[in-house]
């Protein structure tokens, strides 16, 4: 028998409930609506745009926290020491219009999610302390699969907030 157990701060639930509710916005409002400027991500994701490519740190290890941080901080983000948030997910196996959206984020960033339809990785979600022009609560995702980053994003926790990947805005 396998048991997890967690324990969650107020603001660590808070953040949590946020980012469900923005999940579940998007679902039902569909992504184009939610997400600023999304119109543009699929093409610059062709165009591989991307200021910093993930791909670039290919072997970058997801194993440790140690070595999260250190990924995480690669970009330039200061967070949490631990993780707001861990969680296991599927990647589906065929993906509706919120994935193709946010795969093409990944896209973007040099990952891309096709090749793990269907398997499970770990979700984790760490409470960004830097983040440029905001006092809003924003989160760092990191996908990871068998000990290896294999993509993630940077979101707002408000259901009409924003998503991009790990770069740092201008």
């Amino acid at each position: 028998m396998f048991m997890m157990s967690f324990r969650l701060r107020r603001r660590e639930m808070l953040i949590g409930g946020a980012a469900l509710l923005l999940v579940l916005v998007l679902g039902i409002t569909g992504i184009g609506r939610v997400w600023k400027g999304s119109d543009s991500v699929a093409a610059e994701a062709a165009a591989g745009t991307a200021a910093v490519k993930v791909s670039e740190m290919k072997k970058a290890s997801g194993k440790t926290n140690d070595d999260r941080l250190k990924f995480i901080r690669a970009f330039g983000w200061e967070v949490e020491e631990e993780p707001a948030e861990i969680m296991e997910v599927i990647i589906p196996e065929e993906f509706d219009d919120v994935y193709t959206q946010y795969n093409a984020i990944q896209k973007k960033q040099g990952c891309d999610l096709e090749q793990y339809q269907g398997k499970r990785c770990k979700r984790y979600a760490y409470v960004i302390t830097n983040y440029p022009g905001t006092e809003e609560a924003v989160q760092l995702t990191l996908l990871v699969c068998k000990n290896k980053v294999i993509g993630g994003d940077i979101s707002s926790v408000n259901p009409d907030g924003f998503i991009h990947g790990f770069e740092m805005p201008q």
